[in-house]
C-alpha cells in the first residue's frame, strides 16, 4: 500500500487519491493536519526533494507570512516552519521504498507506480 503525505481537503492530493484509485493501487492518506507531523519522515524529504522544493509556496499559508521570514528562509528555519506550520508542505507527497514523489503530475506516477505493479 503507498501512503499519501498531504491533507484530505487538497484539491492536489484528491486528484492523486482518485489516479491512483483508478490505476488500482491501494493508498492511504497520511493527513499532516490532523495527524502529528515525524521530525524524522520531514528530514528525510529535505534530503530526497531539497527544502526549497518542500515549501509551498502556492499556499495561503505562505501569503500570510510576514516578508521577512519569506525573505530569510534557510533550510533550517524551513524545517522548523514547516513542523510549525505543515499545510506550506507542498502536497502531496509519496516516499516509499524506492519511490520520490512530489506534487501530482500523471507521467511522473505512471512512470514510477503502474510499472511497479
Amino acid at each position: 500500500m503507498i501512503k499519501v503525505y498531504g491533507i484530505k481537503n487538497c484539491d492536489t492530493v484528491k486528484k492523486t487519491l482518485k489516479w491512483l484509485g483508478d490505476n488500482n493501487i491501494q493508498a492511504e492518506l497520511y493527513d499532516y493536519r490532523v495527524n502529528s507531523l515525524d521530525k524524522d519522515w520531514l528530514i528525510l524529504a529535505e534530503q530526497r526533494f531539497g527544502w526549497e522544493s518542500l515549501v509551498n509556496k502556492r499556499s495561503t499559508t505562505w501569503r500570510n507570512l510576514d516578508e521577512n521570514t519569506k525573505k530569510t528562509l534557510t533550510k533550517t528555519t524551513a524545517l522548523d516552519l514547516l513542523m510549525e506550520q505543515p499545510t506550506l508542505i507542498k502536497r502531496p507527497i509519496i516516499l516509499q521504498d524506492d519511490i520520490a514523489l512530489i506534487g501530482f503530475n500523471e507521467i511522473e506516477y505512471a512512470t514510477a507506480l503502474l510499472n511497479k505493479k
